[in-house]
Parts: C-alpha cells; sequence; structure tokens
C-alpha cells in the first residue's frame, strides 16, 4: 500500500504578491511556504503510515526550486519525492494542472489498496478544482472535505465537514481524498528527519517523462491549454483606519448611526 500526496508550493500571502504583466504570478520575487492544506494532507497519509507502514510519495509540480518543499516533506517523514517541472507546464490553470498532476500519478502507478491525497485548495487560487478534477481523469471515487479519515483493508471511512454538520462516506480503494485543516495538526520535521531527508529519492518527471501519457497535449497543458482567461490581478489595497467611538450614551449612539447612515448603511 502506498499514499501519494498532492502538495503545492504558494506565495506567501502575509506579504505582498506581485503579477506578471500576463496575469500569472510572479513566483519569484515573492517568498515562498507548502500549501497549508496540504500540510493536513501529508500529516494523514503519516499517520496511516504510523498505523500500517504504507510508503508515502509526495509529489508537485513548480519549477526546481519546489524540490527543497519536497525535501522538507521527506524529513517529516514521507518515503520518496516526486518533482514534476518543465517549462512546457508554465503558465497552467486547474484543469491543465490536473492533466499534468493525472500523468504523473499514473507514472509512479496506482494499486487496488493506495490512496491519493490532496488539501482542499491552494490559498493561492482558493478554486478547490484541482484535486476533484484529478480523481476524474484518474477514474477514481473522491471523497471531500475530509475532517477524519479511517483504513479498513480495502475500504476508506471519511467523515466530511460540511456547512451545517458531518456527512460519513464509505468507499473502495484505490480513491482520492481532499483534506481540510481541521482533520489534524501537521507535525514538524525533526533533526534526524532533516539528515535523512538527503539520502531519500527525489525523482524528476519533465515532458519527456510524462507525453506519452494521453493526458498531456499540447493543448491541454501549460498557458496555452489552459481554458481559464484572467481579465485582471492585482494587490488588494490596504484597508484604512477604522473610526472608534468611545461611551454608551444617547449621542454616542446617534454618532455611530449618522455614520452608517452617511455610507448607505443603513
Amino acid at each position: 500500500m502506498k499514499i501519494i500526496v498532492s502538495i503545492k508550493q504558494v506565495p506567501d500571502t502575509s506579504g505582498k504578491v506581485a503579477v506578471n504583466p500576463d496575469g500569472t504570478l510572479n513566483r519569484a520575487s515573492m517568498q515562498t511556504i507548502t500549501n497549508p492544506d496540504d500540510m493536513n494532507a501529508l500529516e494523514a497519509a503519516l499517520k496511516l503510515k504510523d498505523e500500517t507502514g504504507c510508503k508515502v510519495v509526495v509529489v508537485t509540480m513548480g519549477p526546481p526550486p519546489a524540490a527543497g518543499m519536497l525535501r522538507e516533506a521527506l524529513a517529516m517523514g514521507a518515503d520518496e519525492a516526486v518533482l514534476v517541472s518543465a517549462r512546457e507546464f508554465g503558465g497552467s490553470d486547474t484543469y491543465a494542472t490536473s492533466q499534468i498532476l493525472a500523468a504523473a500519478v499514473n507514472r509512479i502507478g496506482v494499486d487496488n489498496d493506495d490512496i491519493v491525497m490532496c488539501g482542499r485548495q491552494a490559498i493561492d487560487g482558493d478554486t478547490a478544482q484541482v484535486g476533484p478534477q484529478m480523481a476524474e481523469k484518474l477514474h477514481l471515487p473522491q471523497i471531500t472535505y475530509a475532517a477524519e479519515i479511517q483504513k479498513d483493508g480495502n475500504t476508506v471511512t471519511v467523515k466530511r465537514m460540511l456547512e451545517d454538520g458531518y456527512m460519513t462516506i464509505k468507499t473502495n480503494t484505490p480513491c482520492l481524498i481532499t483534506c481540510i485543516k481541521e482533520l489534524n495538526t501537521p507535525r514538524y520535521m525533526s533533526v534526524s528527519g532533516v539528515f535523512e531527508a538527503y539520502s531519500k529519492p527525489l525523482t524528476t518527471f519533465d515532458y519527456e517523462a510524462l507525453k506519452d501519457d494521453p493526458l498531456i497535449d499540447a493543448t491541454t497543458i501549460g498557458l496555452k491549454g489552459s481554458p481559464t482567461n484572467i481579465f485582471k490581478s492585482f494587490t488588494p489595497p490596504q484597508k484604512g483606519a477604522g473610526v472608534m467611538l468611545e461611551g454608551a450614551d444617547k449621542t454616542t449612539c446617534e454618532k455611530l448611526a449618522g455614520i452608517l447612515a452617511a455610507k448607505h448603511i443603513i
């Protein structure tokens, strides 16, 4: 049994977000982190590894520096890492990204008792589309918004978080699961894990390695193969300072009502 975890290197949105003229993110000029929801997916995989002794393989699509993020995942306890990187893949939207990642998963191989895990969504796009799209292209059953995961033999039982409650779903493996932050608390890297990370395999899949997969086509990958058109991307302006009103008397209430009325809020 193995668990393939798709993770993504994303801009640290606590800083300034830079945008290229074509509307894509200028990732080279920004600090990066591992997407938070993907960390929950990795932790879920590592917990199953602790319980069952399965193999955990992490995969990401990105530029060569994303290998550093994969080393961190190996230091946390993953067994193998795969970097999917090529100029042909640059500028891919969610549709094209899912094409490429699904092809990479096909190259890794999915057996009958395997699981593919992803974070619910990435903080740079917030679409929550790549995981479900990968499941469709891999022809796997999918369960999204996982808040609890239990594996028993070749079945997986998942407790899904909904807006107004929970839903429990049971499915056979192989399957794809997307994870949310309420699922767990990701572990830290250990000192021994950092040393071991550099002796674990890290493989790169370029265009040549994946081009024979039916999902890889020049018309459905990269910027030219992305059906999403970005009209405009920009950094939202900083919010101005708020107005503080002190007191709980009638005069203060009337002043507050006047401000709200002037802004057409009431």
